[in-house]
């Protein structure tokens, strides 16, 4: 059975002690989620935001919704944060985020537009990652991110100068190989749509066989495969039922359909798209570009 908790910007004590069979409502404003007993995580930080309506907890509250596909609840939860805490780049920069995962890509650059402007003259804090990689070491800053994600929607929409120019905000604050990989990811495709070859070799020039990768084993790899180093089919799952297919389909995916797409064989880029959107990695990147 499913627990109903009202959540918005004046949130009453909450106890999370009933049993799962039970309901529980806490009146707030006008926030209304649904929490399955199941999503532990999420129950806890519901409690801990009942406790202690801080920003950090508006965020973590939201992002576990995400985590858990509760895009729509995720959203909510960080508008009612955003209302009690009106100059918060890192809530716009994740309900940014949630907007682009939704599609919609209008409120997602203006939320994270506004988190550029607010977040100016910040230096620079590692954000903590919701899963944590295999050191167990956040690599990038909430900064990067909301360029990152602002780079995505404006790429998303077809902006591609302006995703240019987000992306090189992204490797300005790149301080390790992961970030340097995924913004050059992004930017050799924003050249290649541009049909800016120089600026795309550039790009790859910055790319070499010794890297430290930790996280971003798919943009690595694309990138040698950019580089001639790799076979695109090898990037490729072909086992169709491994667990991590659709995901690799839809991120890989839409590399390897770009390259092919850039060296003019079509009918390849559009087979792989056409299974990438029969797949179920819905929130994939490469998924919400269709």
């Amino acid at each position: 059975m499913k627990r109903t908790l009202i959540i918005g910007t004046l949130i009453s004590a909450l106890s999370f002690t009933l049993p799962a069979c039970q309901s529980e409502k806490t009146k707030t404003e006008n926030t209304e989620v649904k929490i399955s007993a199941a999503d532990s995580s999420v129950l806890a930080t519901a409690q801990l935001l009942g406790q202690d309506s801080s920003e950090i907890n508006f965020i973590w509250y939201g992002r576990r919704l995400g985590y858990v596909n509760r895009m729509t609840d995720a959203i909510s939860i960080f508008s009612a944060g955003i209302k009690k805490y009106p100059d918060s780049w890192k809530l716009y920069r994740f309900r940014g985020h949630r907007y682009i995962s939704t599609r919609d890509f209008k409120s997602a650059i203006a939320d994270l537009e506004k988190a550029a402007a607010l977040m100016k003259h910040t230096a620079p804090e590692l954000e903590p990652d919701g899963i944590p990689n295999k050191i167990n070491t956040p690599l990038s800053t909430y900064q990067y991110n909301v360029w990152y994600h602002l780079g995505l929607a404006y790429y998303l929409t077809g902006n591609l100068n302006d995703a240019e120019v987000s992306f090189k905000n992204c490797l300005r604050l790149s301080d390790n190989d992961d970030l340097l990989v995924a913004s050059s990811d992004w930017l050799y495709m924003i050249y290649r749509q541009l049909n800016n070859k120089t600026a795309a070799t550039e790009v790859l020039k910055r790319i070499n066989d010794n890297m430290n990768i930790i996280e971003n084993d798919s943009y690595y790899l694309r990138l040698k495969m950019y580089q001639g180093k790799l076979n695109p089919e090898k990037l490729l799952s072909s086992d169709t039922t491994a667990s991590d297919y659709d995901l690799n389909i839809a991120t890989q995916g839409y590399g390897v359909a770009n390259w092919y797409f850039y060296n003019g064989n079509k009918t390849k880029a559009k087979d792989i798209l056409q299974k990438i959107t029969s797949g179920k990695s819905t929130y994939s990147f490469g998924f919400i570009e269709f």
